[in-house]
């Protein structure tokens, strides 16, 4: 049985409030984002490994990731609420347990196990990132709050970095139920750590359903809804598939596809700082650039993408631009409910989980009936829709703030 150690003197902050945990406590809840990500999304990867031994299509294989997200788009909303009283460590070390269970059931024989294990990490998924997204400034001073916050998100692309390709390398060296099974010890290590660094986190205030409603009427969460939606749609819808496009279109062979796989992961972390550091100041130029990134890309694969060398630079483009999108969307929802952070990261965990879960499941069905370069076009169609989201808003934004100004001019 694991022993919760004795944790260490509280320290003070400038402003008075008494925090434990500091930074090592972020990188445990970062840590925990990291194996969760990269459980959510390693059936990428393994898409044709897996789809090959149960002898089931590529869309029938990308159930694996629409299982996840729509389980955790339902299990935000309703976890948060029936867990709001309880510790929120007891429930992060929670999930990490779940989590391990998971990895392990995916390793056993028969595809409906390793979709029941899906199930479980899309259990996980909606509960961990509910907590885990506002937890920064319960952790370091509030002037550390904006950098501790850009770590935690910096798991996404580093699951892309790290993750995918060491789980696919291990998949293609030992098989891919090993590269499920090596996942489960890594999340177990993780759980470890938490126990060690995470201090007691009682519940601050109690998110109810009838908050989340109310929020959703809002105009500035509409926006946030719709432009998660269609950022995610099109980028799931596509990239969930970009495996069996780069074998089949491009002709990389399965030994060098964790090298592009890689090369994107790389090019996502530096959109995911880059975004980061721009949407603070230009919340709408940074979506914009987002949406114009992956629609350029998604739109040029089917013509670039049959030479390697056009395949990789549009993968380096793909992953600055989605990089920048988990960053985006909760600032979008950050700044619709300034006031219920942890509220606010529920509806962007539910819809960005829905979304994922819906891409996967459109870009299977449009693969299964079309070519793998027909949905890449698709898709770049979706990004473009994005796009044109943000100019509405823009615009929108322009005439209220027109007619203030007019208003008190004439007052």
């Amino acid at each position: 049985m694991l022993r919760t150690p004795t944790l260490a003197p509280a320290a003070a902050s400038p402003n008075g409030r008494t925090r434990k945990g500091g930074w090592a406590a972020v990188g445990s809840v970062t840590l925990g984002i990291f194996v969760i990500v990269t459980a959510e999304i390693l059936p990428i990867g393994l898409l044709t490994s897996i789809g090959g031994d149960f002898t089931v299509s590529d869309g029938t294989a990308g159930l694996m990731m629409t299982l996840p997200g729509l389980l955790a788009a339902a299990c935000a909303p309703l976890l948060t609420a029936a867990t709001a009283r309880v510790d929120r460590r007891r429930m992060l070390c929670g999930f990490m347990v779940l989590l391990a269970l998971g990895d392990l059931l995916a390793a056993a024989p028969g595809f409906w196990l390793v979709l029941v294990s899906r199930v479980v990490v899309g259990v996980v998924i909606g509960g961990f990132w509910s907590i885990a997204a506002g937890l920064a400034e319960r952790f370091v001073p509030e002037r550390s709050v904006g950098r501790a916050t850009a770590v935690i998100f910096s798991a996404v692309p580093l699951g892309s970095v790290l993750g995918v390709p060491a789980g696919t390398l291990v998949g293609d060296l030992a098989g891919w139920r090993t590269a499920f099974v090596v996942l489960g010890v890594l999340t177990v290590a993780v759980l470890g750590l938490m126990l060690a660094v995470v201090p007691p986190l009682p519940p601050r205030s109690v998110t109810r359903l009838r908050v989340l409603r109310g929020l959703v009427r809002g105009a500035r969460t509409r926006y946030a809804l719709a432009l998660t939606f269609l950022l995610v749609l099109a980028h799931f819808g596509t990239y969930t598939y970009v495996t069996p496009f780069l074998e089949r279109v491009t002709g990389v062979g399965p030994g060098r596809i964790t090298v592009f796989l890689l090369v994107y992961g790389v090019a996502g972390v530096l959109g995911n700082f880059a975004g980061g550091a721009a949407v603070a100041r230009w919340p709408r130029g940074t979506a914009a650039a987002a949406a114009s990134g992956i629609a350029a890309v998604t739109l040029a694969l089917p013509v670039a993408g049959h030479a390697q060398a056009g395949a990789v630079a549009l993968l380096v483009l793909w992953g600055i631009a989605y990089g920048a999108v988990p960053v985006v969307s909760q600032r979008c929802f950050a700044a619709a409910a300034p006031r219920s952070p942890e509220a606010a990261s529920v509806l962007f965990t539910a819809a960005f989980q829905a979304t994922f879960s819906l891409g996967a499941l459109a870009g299977g069905a449009v693969l299964d009936r079309t070519s793998e370069a027909a949905l890449m076009t698709y898709g770049g169609g979706v990004a473009l829709l994005a796009l044109a989201t943000v100019a509405v808003q823009a615009r929108a934004a322009a005439r209220k703030a027109k007619a203030a100004t007019m208003t008190a001019t004439r007052t």
